[in-house]
């Protein structure tokens, strides 16, 4: 039977409640495998696990009752080892690395940010910086549209603006959330985002962190934020002792 990782956390961490339950149809037991100074919080792997929102959920209420009692690993849904020998094989053979983790997470929390334009509210913008753009467009509005060549090339320097406000948009953003922040971690790059970046953020000060998104906002009206979080801190966690069930299921 393949196990399921839910996180990592020290050997001491305060026990789960008795019965807990995780994911699978009907939940499957929630376990502790000990190696040394650490634990494992994992469950049998059920057959066929999908991202479903009952085992979503699942998921994450083991992560959030195993953060309740002290610093936890999370690792991400659909985490599945080989079985339980796999999983204490490799928090004996990486013990040194996530103690390090423990210890540096302890207390943080992640807010993943996400970054967009606001189609008109950008073209008003690149418009307002540019003399040259309004100059072409005005001279095109006075011709009756202007020539086709003139459109092609107004519109060559219009995407060409917008693309440069994206990434000034992007590195203005970025550098301006990061001073609230300890740690950072860019996502992987995604068509309709000029950003998504994660920000690891001191629990206790997470208000300093949303104040300054709230700054973003209103000195950048052009760009649309979408913030999730609360999280727990998942892109600042190393590969663990498994691997996601679509990649499992590949081999």
């Amino acid at each position: 039977m393949s196990t399921y990782v839910y996180g990592i956390t020290a050997s001491s961490h305060t026990a789960l409640p008795e019965g807990m339950g995780g994911v699978g149809d009907p939940p499957c037991p929630v376990r502790i495998l000990k190696e040394g100074g650490l634990a494992a919080i994992v469950s049998d792997a059920p057959e066929g696990l999908r991202p479903k929102r009952r085992d979503l959920l699942a998921h994450q209420n083991v992560l959030n009752e195993a953060g309740g009692g002290g610093s936890v690993l999370p690792m991400r849904f659909g985490s599945v080892a080989e079985d339980d020998a796999a999983v204490t094989h490799v928090l004996a053979e990486r013990a040194e690395h996530y103690r390090e983790r423990l210890g540096a997470l302890d207390g943080k929390v992640e807010y993943n940010v996400k970054a967009s334009h606001d189609e008109q509210g950008v073209l008003h913008r690149v418009m307002s910086e540019n003399a040259e753009l309004r100059a072409l467009a005005e001279t095109n509005r006075k011709a009756d549209g202007g020539t086709y060549e003139d459109r092609l090339r107004l519109g060559e320097m219009v995407a060409g603006a917008v693309q440069h406000r994206e990434a000034e948009d992007a590195a203005e953003l970025r550098r301006a959330l990061e001073r609230a922040a300890t740690a950072i971690s860019v996502g992987p790059d995604s068509t309709g985002w000029l950003a998504n970046v994660s920000y690891l953020v001191d629990r206790k000060s997470a208000e300093v962190f949303l104040a300054a998104v709230e700054e973003v906002r209103a000195s950048h009206p052009h760009v649309e934020l979408r913030v999730n979080g609360p999280l727990p801190p998942y892109s600042f966690v190393e590969p663990g002792p498994a691997q996601h069930a679509e990649a499992e299921a590949a081999h």
